[in-house]
């Protein structure tokens, strides 16, 4: 399209008008001299009145993230996509991002803790919707350590005052089981190791909530004790191929990982459901060890109330506990091959009383006790020093030194 005028360059009339990349130009057909450009940009507001403004007035500018921001909003998109989250939890998790960047706080941190706190967003996210997501997770997934993570994390909460539920237990056992494997049929997974769902969220849940009950939850990392208790219910349901399954091909088979800990915590449950077996009158004439209790694990977990008061004294000083009607107040009477399989949990002491049901941190205390801290080295000793009245006081013994010491006392 021809214009009018000529051209500063080389005199020429021949001006067109070239609408380059959209944005109309001025542009001598002769030379290829650029007389006038056109509008680089618009903002929302001109757009709406069908008004243009030039990229230096408009407010893109201004409104330009940095770098630093830009890939932060990416990591933490990245990492809801991984973890499958909905669209809103992302959306808050990138607001709580560039609303911490803003603040003093962060502005001087380093670089590993500004990657961190992407994911602290991501955690407290997921927390405040009840999605029940682990530090150990977000940790394994950005490749950081728990240390590191949970100080930003604190920072976060602290500087943006957020309020961060704890997690649920019960949340965390549904998350966890729904990973498994072994709840779909698969080419890798045997038939007889497959499971309904339901069933084995509600056996998993029973004795997680034993677990609670008799102090092995406390202070313990709940993925280990989650991890033992489904594999107590995968096996109580179908013991007979199940049973000769170890804890380890059973994690292998559901895909998950085997935390170090949870072969504790699996024998710490053990030890819980012997007690409470040797107090079932109809298992007395049975054998019972840490496998052949599995086979009852519904009948310990429908009467637990009263087998653990039956079992264990939950009384300071390990009093007795009342006993069922019909039962001794000693150890039940059996057949002695009964004997070897009531476990040591269950027994009652020589005493006539039972084990208390204490945390597992009293019951079996350290055997090397932790060095205390050193402190400074003491001055010599040169038998100068005063003593005070209260270190004289241990070494009276007899009223009449008790009374010549007051009378010293009271001398002028």
């Amino acid at each position: 399209m021809a214009a009018r005028g000529r051209c500063p360059e080389c005199g020429s009339e021949a001006l067109v008008e070239d609408a380059h990349y959209a944005q109309q130009q001025l542009v001598c057909a002769a030379c290829g001299c650029v007389l006038a450009e056109g509008l680089l940009t618009t903002t929302y507001t001109e757009e709406e009145h069908l008004r243009e403004v030039a990229y230096s007035q408009s407010t893109g500018q201004k409104e330009q993230l940095s770098r630093c921001l830009q890939r932060g909003i990416r990591r933490v998109q990245d990492l809801c996509k991984v973890l499958q989250l909905p669209a809103v939890f992302e959306e808050t998790a990138v607001s709580y991002f560039q609303r911490a960047l803003q603040l003093p706080a962060f502005h001087l941190v380093s670089l590993e803790k500004k990657e961190l706190l992407g994911g602290c967003c991501v955690f407290v996210t997921c927390r405040q919707h009840s999605w029940p997501l682990t530090m150990g997770t977000v940790c394994s997934l950005l490749y950081a350590r728990q240390d590191l993570f949970a100080s930003v994390y604190l920072s976060l909460q602290k500087e943006l005052g957020l309020s961060v539920p704890a997690l649920s237990l019960a949340a965390l056992v549904t998350t966890h089981l729904n990973s498994f494997r072994l709840l779909q049929p698969s080419a890798n997974v045997p038939a007889p190791f497959l499971e309904d769902k339901e069933k084995l969220l509600a056996r998993t849940m029973g004795i997680v909530e034993l677990a609670s009950e008799t102090w092995l939850v406390t202070g313990r990392h709940p993925v280990p004790i989650v991890t033992a208790a489904a594999f107590l219910a995968w096996q109580s349901l179908r013991p007979g191929p199940r049973l000769s399954c170890p804890l380890a091909r059973f994690c292998r088979l559901a895909g998950v990982d085997l935390p170090p800990p949870a072969h504790l915590r699996l024998k710490e449950l053990l030890e819980i459901l012997l007690g409470m077996a040797s107090q079932l009158s109809w298992l007395r004439g049975f054998t019972l060890d840490k496998k052949t209790v599995v086979k009852h694990l519904g009948d310990l977990l429908q009467h637990r109330v009263f087998l653990l008061k039956s079992a264990f004294s939950q009384q300071d000083g390990g009093e007795q506990q009342d006993t069922a009607p019909g039962q001794d107040s000693g150890c039940p009477s059996s057949p002695p091959v009964a004997q070897k399989g009531c476990p040591s949990a269950g027994k009652r002491q020589c005493g006539g009383t039972l084990r208390p049901l204490l945390p597992p941190c009293l019951l079996h205390p350290r055997k090397r006790p932790r060095p205390a801290a050193p402190s400074a080295p003491d001055s010599a000793a040169t038998g100068d020093e005063p003593i005070s009245d209260s270190e004289i006081e241990q070494y009276l013994r007899s009223p009449e030194e008790i009374r010549a010491f007051r009378k010293a006392k009271a001398w002028p």
